[in-house]
């Protein structure tokens, strides 16, 4: 079947999914409550600057104030200092990525108070502001802007050298003195004409970003992207895809008139899904989604992986499970491994994890065997569009690797902390919160004359106070010379627990005592 575009449009949310042959390979989601906002161009003003961390905090006029760190700050380099990732060609996304080789210290670029033009190149991340710098790209159809950039790249997507060639001349003739570009992938054999269409749209776009400047104080927003039905449009809708679907007719209105613009010889590839059933469901999207929340992947040998979120990294764990081989061992270690490399690449990808990955793969005696695991897991990554490192599996069987982060990964943007556990995974067993219970009651000592002591509890905890540890209480009981009531609370947690104390005939308590999960 090749390339699908799926896109499930409703008043709450857009999501979109990439399908290969069927799987799914790339998923997108946007909120109306929680727009990204990530290519948004904001002029800022400066609220703190840290000589400690070589950074500054700006507000954009959002929850969370802006990063910015001095790498990323255009403003007072000279020429010869601006470096672009990827040399004289862009690498691996549509995106230059511009840093200074040699940087003045940010007190001496940035003052509080200033205002500054920045763009958010990372969405806000957990409890993390956005990022920004001050190079600013605008993407087009065929081209990126990089107005703060003198800068002519090419796809290294596009392998003909003689395209190459081509479209960096075209460029050189149409594009605007001083103003950077990267020609994208889709631009291989696109008219000149169509490029320099692509240039006046940009710049055009640029220039009245920079009006907005000059009338507006900060903090206020300059310039926002595109939907990102829209996007995906601009960004994935390439001649490999032999078919997108749309289960919104206003959304496939819009995209037919885009496409009818930029890129006329693919609206045929368009479609408008109508039928009852839902598409995602039609595709069978729902349960790779569903699947890609789970903590447990099992692979078709048997055996399975275990991924777990960390505050600092994301660990995977391979394990055998129920594959137990043909041969000897190795040979065992070395097949699973081997499907859980192409697996675990392609769960990174689809969830969209990011920053620092740690691999425990199974131990192999035999270096040759973790080479073939390493080569593996380097190519089934190696269309990763985000940049990415890998280090060389070590004795232990450990692999490292680097993933760039731009948005919240799949579980961030689809799921909150539990509430039950505070996201640690587990919760104090019901003997555990009894035995609490024992303590705060030691605690709280003998009354003084007759009181009842009421503890209300999860309904597990209350099942064990009363049968188990009945004996438990009763010697409280005796010891303390009081009456213990305990009931269910069903608004209690597992790890929570109130307890009452009432002198006789008292209508209102002497003294509370309640515990709730350490944060």
């Amino acid at each position: 079947m090749g390339v699908e575009i799926a896109i499930n449009v409703t008043p709450q949310e857009t999501r979109v999914a990439v399908l290969d042959k069927k799987v799914v390979t790339e998923f997108y989601v946007e909120r109306a409550r929680g727009k990204d906002f990530v290519g948004n161009v904001y002029k800022g003003k400066v609220v703190k600057v840290l000589p400690g961390m070589q950074a500054a905090f700006i507000d954009i006029g959002l929850e969370r104030a802006a990063f910015i760190h001095a790498s990323d700050l255009s403003a007072g380099t000279e020429p010869g200092d601006i470096l672009v990732d990827g040399d004289e060609d862009e690498k691996e996304s549509d995106t230059l990525r511009p840093r200074r080789q040699t940087v003045r210290p940010i007190e001496e670029l940035l003052e509080k108070g200033q205002e500054i033009v920045v763009q958010i190149s990372k969405g806000p991340i957990g409890t993390k502001g956005p990022r920004v710098t001050s190079y600013c790209s605008l993407p087009g159809r065929f081209l990126v802007l990089m107005p703060t950039v003198d800068h002519v790249g090419v796809s290294r997507r596009i392998a003909d050298d003689d395209e190459r060639d081509r479209l960096r001349e075209v460029i050189k003739r149409v594009r605007e003195p001083g103003y950077g570009y990267i020609v994208r992938t889709v631009s291989e054999g696109v008219s000149e004409e169509d490029l320099k269409t692509d240039v006046g749209f940009l710049t055009a776009m640029w220039r009245d970003i920079v009006k907005k400047q000059d009338v507006h104080p900060a903090p206020v927003a300059l310039h926002a992207d595109l939907s990102l039905t829209l996007r995906v449009v601009r960004d994935l809708f390439t001649k490999n895809v032999k078919r997108l679907l749309i289960d919104s007719k206003e959304e496939y209105d819009a995209v037919k008139a885009f496409v009818r613009r930029y890129l006329p010889g693919q609206t045929s590839h368009i479609f408008h899904y109508h039928k009852e059933e839902g598409l995602f469901d039609h595709l069978g999207i729902e349960m790779e989604l569903s699947r890609a929340l789970t903590r447990k992947v099992w692979l078709k040998s048997g055996g399975h992986i275990v991924i777990d979120h960390t505050e600092a990294m994301t660990v995977i764990d391979v394990n055998t499970g129920r594959y137990v081989g043909k041969r000897d061992q190795e040979e065992t270690i070395l097949k699973n491994n081997l499907e859980a490399a192409r697996e675990i690449a392609y769960q990174v990808k689809l969830r969209g994890i990011g920053g620092l990955i740690t691999i425990d793969f199974i131990d192999m005696a035999r270096s040759r065997n973790r080479d073939k695991v390493y080569n593996a897991l380097a190519d089934a990554m190696a269309e990763d569009k985000a940049r990415t490192r890998i280090s060389r599996i070590s004795d232990l069987g450990l692999v490292e690797i680097s993933r760039e982060r731009v948005r919240e990964d799949l579980l961030r943007a689809l799921s909150d902390v539990c509430p039950e556990c505070d996201g640690r995974g587990y919760t104090k067993s019901a003997a555990t919160v009894v035995y609490d219970i024992f303590r705060e009651l030691r605690r709280i000592g003998r009354p003084a004359g007759p009181q009842t002591v009421a503890i209300g509890a999860h309904a597990q905890v209350v099942d064990l106070l009363r049968d188990v540890e009945h004996d438990g209480l009763a010697q409280l009981e005796r010891d303390y010379q009081c009456r213990i009531l305990v009931h269910a609370d069903p608004l209690l947690s597992l790890e929570q627990y109130d307890i009452v104390l009432w002198g006789d005939g008292a209508e209102t308590p002497d003294r509370t005592a309640r515990a709730t999960p350490e944060a």
